[in-house]
């Protein structure tokens, strides 16, 4: 068919900016318009007729891992959830030339006369400016936030860290204040992007000149929140957890600021949950803060997290919880077994009714010897 008598949505698609591609349920690539061809230089002749995981576009995240798996694929997920993306997804397409591209994906299911899915729509556009500045944001953030874990006999810690996006709005820290004390900080500031990324960074700062002040967790606490308040102006707020791990004691002191609960997670795989409760640090200036306490014993692992590894519905509407992140980790083997953040992304993809993570995932542990 010519361009000329061609139908009126094709034209109407091909006259788009961004790039556009229609696949069927097996991700066999059956529509690709002029700018797809234009943005990555493979043309309709080419494409259509094969899956976009071969060699078209075979997608991967901002740290090189292939998306084109089930889990992991936003179109896929787009028709297995039949939902439509609410936020544009970066990706990095390959072109016909070999090169990766940063792009701004959005998804959608397609629907025949029934509302049965048989399809999916992609749309695409090259995202290489914007993501530059990001790009530099990002290491900023990335170097506040490379810490080196301690090593100590007596205690072992780890950490899993996936922003949302290129730039994140959690931060966490974990720093020796002698030889038996480990203070730490696990903070999630109101939002995401850029502007929650800023916050992390002023947490970072705070947290480079106080920690020493961790000696007494609620003092750190509320020095942080004062200091919060006359930046932000009440306008953001960070949900936080701080406190001290002592290894010689096993003992841990913390403080709450609205932050989720831990899970004091024992050998057999049981567990205690903890929980306080307090202000988040930038609400307001006359928060006062609660120190709590409690004892661990060997084998003990102490797992504190964000609540973007809670706060995830199933297509019910039901939320994982704090039970819910437990038993995903169980069925990985945990606590025998280390945090691996590849497969606990894949899990909670899984239980999940949505194309991607809605939220920043952090998760750090402290395990006794």
């Amino acid at each position: 068919m010519t361009e000329a008598n061609a139908p009126v949505s094709d034209v109407i698609l091909d006259s788009l900016n961004d790039g556009v591609y229609v696949c069927d349920r097996e991700r066999r690539i059956v529509y690709w318009s002029k700018s797809a061809e234009r943005i990555t230089g493979w043309t309709a002749d080419e494409v259509v007729g094969r899956c976009c995981h071969d060699g078209v576009l075979a997608h991967v995240d901002q740290d090189g891992r292939r998306l084109c798996g089930h889990e992991f694929c936003p179109l896929h997920r787009s028709m297995v959830t039949n939902s439509a993306s609410n936020v544009a997804l970066t990706v990095y397409g390959l072109t016909k030339s070999g090169e990766r591209v940063p792009m701004t994906v959005s998804v959608a299911p397609i629907h025949d006369a029934q509302g049965q899915v048989v399809g999916g729509v992609e749309t695409f556009r090259d995202f290489s400016e914007t993501h530059a500045n990001l790009q530099r944001a990002k290491r900023i953030q990335t170097l506040s936030m490379e810490h080196q874990l301690p090593r100590d006999d007596r205690v072992g810690f780890a950490s899993i860290y996936l922003p949302h996006d290129m730039v994140g709005g959690d931060y966490f820290a974990l720093r020796a204040l002698d030889a038996d004390h480990y203070g730490f900080l696990l903070a999630d500031v109101m939002g995401h992007g850029v502007a929650a990324a800023l916050h992390t960074m002023h947490l970072s700062a705070l947290w480079e000149r106080n920690f020493h002040a961790l000696t007494v967790p609620a003092e750190f606490a509320g020095l942080l929140n004062r200091e919060l308040c006359q930046v932000v102006k009440y306008e953001s707020f960070a949900t936080a957890l701080c406190g001290v791990v002592d290894a010689a004691a096993r003992t841990v002191r913390f403080v709450s600021a609205g932050g989720p609960g831990m899970l004091l997670v024992h050998p057999d795989g049981g567990a205690d949950q903890i929980a306080a409760s307090g202000l988040p640090l930038g609400a307001t200036t006359g928060a006062d803060y609660q120190e709590e306490a409690f004892a661990c014993a060997p084998g003990d692992a102490l797992l504190m997290f964000t609540d973007g590894a809670t706060e995830i519905h199933d297509a019910s509407g039901d939320m994982l919880g704090a039970e819910g992140l437990l038993g995903t980790l169980k069925t990985m083997g945990y606590p025998r077994t280390p945090l691996n953040l590849e497969a606990l992304q894949k899990a909670l993809l899984n239980f999940s009714n949505g194309i991607r993570l809605a939220d920043d995932l952090t998760l750090l542990e402290a395990r006794f010897s």
